[in-house]
């Protein structure tokens, strides 16, 4: 058995250590109720930012010095696209920056007789008459593609991406009669144009004023009466879409033509907008789980770009408001772009509504810039 006095010191042992563990427990509890938010991990830290939207980031970034370091590390920062005018003379052109509110100009010489068709990851597609010659445009760096000669009159035409990217392929749609559409089609590379003549299971008119966009591989085609046509240019497959065109207002759908109505892709969502000059804009969503459109109150964060012959969508720009709409038309003397906010309900400048959207179709549309424009002047 164990002595009295070995008992009584082992006691006296275990009495310290549990004393010491308790002061060990206080000491953590007291610095864990001293951390703060600033004292996150640094992993943590990068992860919950790298999250966050741009406004939030930013707003993140003035908690401490130490978040703001770790914000401004882990930021997205998209560019916004500008704005590029057609005049009809002369070869210089400008473009219009909506973050600065500044002009460039570029001299052009290229563009000397042709029109332009469509504007994509920073190419201009473009068509010359006189020759039928139809070409693409980095305005920027001055590269030039020529495509095969091909009669583009009265067609809408529009392409998947890039021309220096694979699998480029040139689109164009044009109306044989109310129910058939003859599509020509010419990828970046091949020598001729491939034309064929669909038939439509609904009755579908289409016009030169583009609305179409590419989004997974398919292009679609958005009609005089918001009927939806899609071009597969894999399976060669064209079909109408059986879903009844956006419900607006009569005042809407009064407009002539294609004024007023703008189509537009985001990740692949197809938004369509329609305008009139008394009322704000609506947007549209296409619900293709419903095959219905959906009436839009929030863009969600997303910034539209919208114009005659191309549209463009971009989040985290950097100096541009947030669920707003773009409209290529620029007033006081080039200070301010037209744009509706969805979040105020209203455009701005105050009392630009009337003239929103009453611009020249062929005067301007949008073009992304280069990250560096000045290596480009």
């Amino acid at each position: 058995m164990m002595s009295g006095k070995r008992k009584r010191k082992l006691e006296l042992f275990s009495d310290a250590i549990t004393d010491n563990r308790g002061e060990i427990a206080e000491v953590k509890n007291e610095n864990l109720e001293l951390q703060t938010w600033a004292d996150l991990p640094a992993e943590l830290l990068e992860l919950t930012l790298s999250h966050l939207t741009l406004a939030d980031n930013i707003r993140a970034s003035v908690v401490c010095k130490r978040w703001h370091s770790v914000a401004c590390a882990v930021r997205v920062e998209n560019q916004s696209p500008w704005l590029m005018y057609f005049k009809k003379f002369g070869d210089s052109y400008e473009l219009y920056d909506p973050v600065q509110r500044k002009v460039y100009y570029l001299e052009l010489p290229e563009l000397n007789g042709s029109r332009v068709c469509y504007s994509k990851d920073g190419w201009l597609l473009l068509y010359r008459p006189r020759t039928h010659r139809v070409f693409f445009l980095n305005p920027f760096s001055r590269e030039l593609i020529n495509m095969p000669r091909f009669e583009v009159f009265y067609q809408a035409v529009a392409f998947s991406c890039a021309p220096t990217s694979p699998g480029c392929v040139l689109f164009t749609v044009e109306n044989v009669n109310v129910t058939t559409v003859s599509i020509s089609t010419c990828y970046h590379g091949e020598s001729e144009w491939t034309t064929v003549d669909y038939q439509n299971r609904l009755p579908f008119v289409i016009g030169t004023r583009n609305k179409i966009v590419f989004s997974n591989g398919l292009f679609y085609c958005l009609s005089f009466t918001g009927w939806l046509g899609v071009y597969n240019p894999v399976e060669h497959t064209w079909s109408v879409l059986a879903v009844p065109p956006p419900k607006c207002p009569e005042i809407f759908l009064a407009r002539k033509w294609g004024k007023g109505k703008f189509m537009a892709e985001h990740e692949g969502d197809i938004l369509v907008i329609y305008t009139c000059s008394s009322e704000n804009p609506i947007i549209f969503k296409l619900d293709r789980r419903l095959m219905d459109w959906k009436e839009m109150k929030t863009l969600d964060g997303v910034t539209v770009f919208a114009s005659y012959w191309s549209s463009h969508s971009g989040t985290c720009l950097s100096g541009i408001m947030s669920n707003s709409v773009y409209f290529s038309k620029v007033r006081f003397f080039g200070k301010h772009c037209i744009s509706y906010s969805l979040d105020d309900y209203r455009y701005y400048p105050c009392k630009q509504c009337h003239d929103r959207g009453e611009q020249d179709p062929f005067d301007n549309i949008w073009i992304e810039p280069p990250k560096d424009f000045s290596a480009h002047m």
